[in-house]
């Protein structure tokens, strides 16, 4: 069952109101899950079920993306902005040090989470931050183009090519390896938080100059990537394992930038170990 919740949060440009939509399901210790830009926490969907058998799960709609709503203007989607952001939604929940999980941009912000210490451990799923300026380049092309055709195609269309594993290969195979698994209304429902989303644009433009460059020290990180990533390509993990020396780095076979839909079991056992 969703529900919301609002905290006030210093940023670098000053106090703010945020509004967070969130799922929480499970027992154990409490995981937090961050999806990518232009997803929703549905995004989590194929592993929450498994993961809440041994954790409290919070999956969390950031700012901008799914039902939360953007931020109020004034404060910029940015890491320093979105951390604080996050922050605040740990406090309101009585959150203490969750461990945090993120996928793409998810995956950045647990990292930053977890330079923040403000996390007990970080798993991050394909992070954003390790590309080359041609490499962002590439990705921040291909997800406008995403947003361009998910704004502009009829929801007549969209349900009709969910409704066969060819039409939802064409609306989700840049970020699925296997989208024929992807359940057809679950199609539908992304490609409309992809078109909806009120903080792609302002988020993508804070990405502009984004590099992760720091180690996180203090806390257990594993960074995993999808070995058929074709948003972000794998030799990414690479130079992150080379930032974060002590990061456990895990390749996930078959899989692609949304790993979860296309392994749950081996996605939900990489969560379970990196959150021990």
């Amino acid at each position: 069952m969703s529900a919301t919740v609002t905290c006030q949060v210093t940023t670098p440009r000053g106090p703010g109101t945020v509004t967070m939509s969130y799922a929480r399901v499970g027992r154990g210790e409490p995981l937090l899950l961050l999806h990518g830009i232009g997803h929703h926490r549905q995004a989590w969907d194929p592993v929450v079920d498994i993961l809440a058998t041994e954790r409290e799960v919070i999956a969390v709609d950031l700012p901008g993306f799914g039902a939360s709503p953007a931020l109020p203007d004034g404060l910029d989607h940015d890491l320093p902005t979105m951390t604080a952001a996050l922050g605040g939604l740990c406090e309101a929940l009585e959150l203490d040090r969750p461990h945090v999980a993120g996928n793409s941009l998810g995956g950045l912000l647990a990292l930053e989470m977890g330079r923040a210490r403000l996390v007990r451990s970080v798993t991050a799923l394909s992070p954003a931050g390790f590309w080359t300026q041609a490499e962002r380049r590439y990705a921040f092309t291909v997800l406008a183009a995403m947003r361009g055709i998910a704004e502009r195609m009829p929801p007549r269309v969209v349900e009709g090519l969910a409704r066969s594993a060819v039409g939802r290969s064409v609306l989700t195979s840049t970020i699925y390896a296997r989208p024929g698994r992807r359940a057809p209304e679950a199609v539908v429902a992304e490609t409309r938080a992809l078109a909806e989303a009120t903080g792609f644009a302002r988020t993508l433009r804070a990405g502009g100059s984004v590099r992760f460059t720091e180690d996180v020290r203090g806390v257990p990180v594993t960074v995993a990537w999808g070995a058929r990533d074709r948003l972000l390509i794998p030799r990414q993990g690479v130079r992150a394992k080379q930032i974060i020396p002590r990061a456990r780095l895990v390749r996930l076979p078959g899989c692609g930038h949304v790993p979860m839909n296309d392994d749950p079991a081996l996605v939900a056992r990489v969560l379970l170990d990196g959150s021990r």
